[in-house]
């Protein structure tokens, strides 16, 4: 159960789920799925721009982070989906201190207006809008161990899902309004001299494609994103990382989640994924296991 937040893709992002916001999968009327995801990422080769390259002066950039999650059926076909994060952030070299804290709370809505199955085939469509917000004053001009962008982000997503027997694919597309940043200085460039503390930020369109096997037991999936930054500059040479930076990235990566029979409301999850190419991004590997748990709120 996540979110796809866009903090910073230097750090790496959530690929972790359970019945999340961009997968095609609804809770029941009046259940409540709640737990937590923990994951590990880090790299240490980065795009400069398009020139790949790695940074002595940080060495290995690590991100370790603990997600709060939770997912209620206000019916069958609308879900409501709030996740926190807290962050801690590491470079293993330089003097360069890493940060930790909470970070952005986000809350989204999941609407399938369409479910219809012709055959043996069931098609579904979805919309999802969501919101996130600060829920600290971290320091968003600290990059690359910033644990987030302090940009309150509006986030419309359209998903469409096929399922024929056990096999699946989703796709959908988003678009992420982000505003503007305070920042503690009162000029800073980025193409140009700008005298003032507040940051425009870049929108962002991301592309997710997922597909595999999915059953009331088992669900594994490959899965490949996209996410383009609508707008920004590159990293100038040999400079810190600025929140205004362009960030895209083609990240891959596989999912899991498995149900024990036994205990039908108890679920795992887990993963792998890793930024294959991008702009101003880490090269990340990132890993993540989390449990989850149903509560059925139904009159017997």
């Amino acid at each position: 159960m996540k979110q796809i937040y866009f903090c910073c893709l230097l750090l790496g992002s959530l690929f972790a789920n359970a019945q999340t916001e961009i997968d095609g999968i609804m809770m029941s009327k009046k259940q409540l799925c709640t737990g937590a995801v923990y994951q590990y990422s880090a790299w240490d080769n980065y795009w400069e721009g398009s020139f790949k390259r790695d940074n002595q002066n940080l060495g290995t950039v690590s991100n370790n982070n603990i997600s709060v999650n939770a997912n209620y059926g206000v019916s069958d076909k609308l879900n409501v989906i709030v996740s926190l994060p807290y962050i801690t952030t590491k470079a293993s070299a330089g003097t360069l201190k890493g940060q930790n804290g909470l970070q952005d709370f986000s809350a989204t809505v999941k609407y399938m207006p369409i479910e219809k199955t012709i055959g043996d085939a069931t098609y579904s469509l979805y919309t999802i809008a969501g919101i996130s917000i600060p829920t600290t004053n971290y320091v968003a001009d600290y990059l690359p161990l910033s644990i987030g962008s302090q940009s309150r982000t509006g986030t419309f997503r359209l998903m469409g899902d096929y399922q024929k027997g056990h096999f699946f694919t989703t796709l959908s597309g988003a678009y992420l309004k982000r505003a503007k940043i305070t920042i503690d200085r009162n000029a800073y460039f980025t193409n140009e001299m700008i005298y003032s503390n507040e940051v425009a930020m870049p929108d962002v369109i991301n592309v997710n494609f997922r597909m595999g096997y999915r059953s009331s037991r088992l669900i594994a999936e490959a899965i490949v994103d996209n996410q383009v930054t609508q707008g920004g500059f590159d990293i100038t040479q040999n400079n810190m990382p600025f929140p205004s930076n362009t960030m895209n990235a083609v990240k891959v990566g596989v999912h899991t989640k498995y149900t024990f029979p036994k205990k039908e409301a108890l679920s795992l999850v887990g993963g792998f994924n890793r930024v294959l190419d991008g702009r101003n991004v880490g090269q990340t590997n990132a890993v993540y296991a989390g449990l989850f748990y149903i509560i059925n709120f139904n009159k017997k």
